[in-house]
C-alpha cells in the first residue's frame, strides 16, 4: 500500500470506465477514499459495491453546467473532504475537418474543455481555504503534438494544457499542485471512433497502452513530495511513432 494516499479523498470524473475506473481502483487499493463521478448511475453503484466502502458513487451529468458547479458540496457530503480532484472525463473525435460534424464537435469540446474547467472552478475554493490539494487532468500527447488525424480533439487538449499551466501558477502559492498526465493512445471507449483497420494495426504492432499504465502514472504524480510538482507526465507506447 502507498502510504502517501492513506486517508486522502480523491474525486474522479469519468470514473465508470477506462482510465477513470482503473485509476479509482488503483487509488482505493492505495488507501484513498475515492468518489467516482459519472452519469451512469447503475454502473457506478455496481462498481462501488465491488470496490468496497471507500469507493463512493456520485451521479453527475458533466454536460449540465449547473450540476457541475454544484459538485463540491455533494463531494463533501458523501466523503467528508477533498484532497485530489482528477478531471479525467472526456471524449474523442477524429477525422478530416472538412468531413466533420460541428454539432458533435461542440459536445466533445463542452466535455473536454468547459466541463473540466467548470469542475475545477467549483472545487478550487475548498482547496485554497485548506491550503493544500492536487488537481490532475487527463490531457493527451495530442496536447503537445498536433496530430494530423484528430485536429478538433488536438485543439481541445491544447486548451487543457494552457489551462493547466496558467492555473498551476496561480494556485501554487496556496499549496495546490496542478498537473496533467498526457497519454498516447489507450485502449478505452474513446477509441471506438477509430477506423477498424487503424485499431487492428495498432493492437497488432503494440502502439496502444492499457488504462492501468495511466493509473500508475497518476499514482506516481500524486505521491511525490509536496515540494515537487510533476508538471506534465507524457507516457506513450514505445513503438508509437510521434
Amino acid at each position: 500500500m502507498t502510504e502517501e494516499m492513506k486517508g486522502k479523498v480523491v474525486a474522479i470524473t469519468g470514473a465508470a470506465s477506462g482510465i477513470g475506473l482503473q485509476t479509482a481502483r488503483t487509488l482505493v487499493a492505495a488507501g484513498a477514499t475515492v468518489v467516482l463521478i459519472d452519469r451512469a448511475e447503475e454502473r457506478l453503484n455496481q462498481l462501488c459495491n465491488e470496490m468496497g466502502p471507500t469507493a463512493l458513487p456520485l451521479v453527475v451529468d458533466l454536460l449540465d453546467g449547473v450540476h457541475v458547479s454544484a459538485i463540491l458540496p455533494r463531494i463533501l457530503e458523501i466523503a467528508g473532504g477533498l484532497d485530489v480532484f482528477y478531471a479525467n472525463a472526456g471524449s474523442y473525435i477524429g477525422g478530416p475537418v472538412a468531413e466533420g460534424d460541428p454539432d458533435a464537435w461542440d459536445k466533445m469540446l463542452n466535455l473536454n474543455i468547459n466541463a473540466a474547467f467548470r469542475s475545477v472552478h467549483a472545487v478550487l475554493p475548498h482547496m485554497i481555504a485548506q491550503k493544500s490539494g492536487d488537481i490532475v487532468f487527463t490531457s493527451s500527447v495530442a496536447g503537445v503534438i498536433p496530430v494530423v488525424w484528430e485536429p478538433i480533439y488536438t485543439a481541445s487538449k491544447f486548451a487543457v494544457q494552457a489551462f493547466v499551466h496558467s492555473t498551476r501558477r496561480q494556485v501554487a502559492p496556496h499549496g495546490i499542485r496542478v498537473c496533467a498526465v498526457l497519454p498516447g493512445p489507450v485502449v478505452t471507449a474513446l477509441l471506438d471512433d477509430w477506423p477498424k483497420a487503424k485499431m487492428e494495426e495498432a493492437l497488432a504492432n503494440g502502439s496502444l497502452m492499457q488504462p492501468q499504465e495511466v493509473a500508475d502514472a497518476v499514482l506516481f504524480m500524486l505521491t511525490r513530495k509536496r515540494t515537487v510538482t510533476v508538471r506534465d507526465l507524457v507516457i506513450m507506447p514505445t513503438s508509437l511513432d510521434l
